[in-house]
């Protein structure tokens, strides 16, 4: 995404990282006090963190039990009571195994790209880019060139034109 290695911090664009995984579960207790509407893209290499992140992110915003990566299934779909009594819908895509983005019509994903209040959190999106509407925000995660902490992530977290018309600031993520 951005070539510029020194770490910005601002409303659109914070380059956070993680040393543990107690790191990435705050990350995701502050992506869940987020009011998040539409898509998340994860991106990352296998085995950087992305449904790990997921996982956390889905407990913050009240989900009880276990977590199922949708590797094959494609989405596994999470109807999270809030507080206030009203249902919080959360799609969890792993578009890895999509040979054809026309597999997501099949499937009805639009439907949960159409939901309102809905979050939909998708790896692997850059499989179906050129089908799916432009995310609300953007997670690249990446092994950090640390040999002294090899769970070392960088994590740069991008507001789309889409999330910084929903007037979202992310100024206030810190690890």
């Amino acid at each position: 995404m951005h070539n510029n290695k020194s770490i910005m911090n601002d409303k659109y664009l914070q380059t956070l990282t993680l040393h543990s995984e107690d790191d990435t579960q705050a990350l995701a207790k502050q992506l869940a006090a987020l009011p998040l509407t539409g898509s998340v893209w994860l991106a990352g290499d296998l085995g950087a963190g992305k449904t790990t992140l997921t996982r956390y992110w889905l407990q913050a915003l009240g989900h009880k039990g276990a977590v199922k990566s949708p590797t094959y299934t494609l989405v596994e779909p999470y109807h999270i009571q809030q507080d206030d009594g009203s249902i919080k819908p959360v799609y969890h895509a792993d578009l890895y195994r999509l040979q054809d983005p026309e597999e997501l019509s099949f499937i009805g994903f639009d439907e949960y790209l159409d939901e309102p209040n809905a979050l939909v959190i998708i790896e692997w999106a850059s499989r179906a880019d050129s089908y799916l509407p432009p995310p609300t925000l953007f997670i690249d995660m990446t092994q950090a060139n640390n040999s002294a902490d090899k769970e070392a992530r960088r994590i740069e977290i991008t507001l789309s034109k889409v999330g910084q018309m929903q007037d979202l600031d992310l100024s206030h993520l810190k690890i």
